[in-house]
């Protein structure tokens, strides 16, 4: 994977085989970072990554200047490898080994942008519960987003505060608002 914009453009990062991982494409990635430029200094936001992996999106987040990020996944061995990757470039990442949805039950912590990238083959039932968790603990900040990455072959244009959504290759990014933006 590689880090698109910022301080550590075009900076190759590595993951170790066998992490459990889909990261998301440099093309659909560079896609949504032209959306969010449009709409936040990157430098002023708080960023909630969900299911995040090997950490691509917190890096992007990171070069591009936001300081207060929190990378959650289930997988102790994501947490190191973003753990290390973040000491490594000196990113300011916070990890927490969690199920997602354990998480999102008891954080009482807000964000400006929430990004959820859960496995493309979760149920819509269980894609639906990220959102719905979400607005009703009031995790976003006034203006903020949730951004649900998914398979172009799940549907979430009828869940509850669904806004639009931007297809790339075989992805979707699916936003969600609790106000027009």
């Amino acid at each position: 994977m590689r880090i698109i914009s910022g301080k550590y453009k075009g900076k190759r990062i590595n993951a170790p085989k066998g992490l459990p991982v889909r990261p998301t494409t440099d093309m659909a990635k560079e896609a949504l970072f032209n959306i969010l430029n449009n709409g936040y200094y990157f430098d002023e936001i708080s960023v909630l990554d969900l299911f995040s992996g090997t950490g691509n999106i917190s890096y992007e987040f990171a070069s591009r200047g936001t300081e207060d990020i929190v990378a959650v996944d289930a997988n102790a061995k994501c947490i190191k490898f973003i753990e290390q990757t973040s000491q490594a470039n000196s990113f300011n990442i916070a990890t927490v080994k969690s199920d997602v949805f354990t998480y999102l039950q008891r954080v009482p912590v807000q964000a400006d942008i929430i990004f959820a990238d859960p496995p493309y083959d979760m149920s819509v039932e269980d894609f639906a519960k990220i959102p719905e968790l979400i607005f009703t603990n009031g995790l976003l900040k006034e203006h903020g987003v949730l951004i649900l990455e998914h398979s172009k072959h799940t549907a979430l244009s009828q869940l509850k505060n669904f806004s639009h959504q931007r297809k790339y290759g075989g992805s979707i990014f699916s936003f969600f608002t609790a106000t027009d933006i």
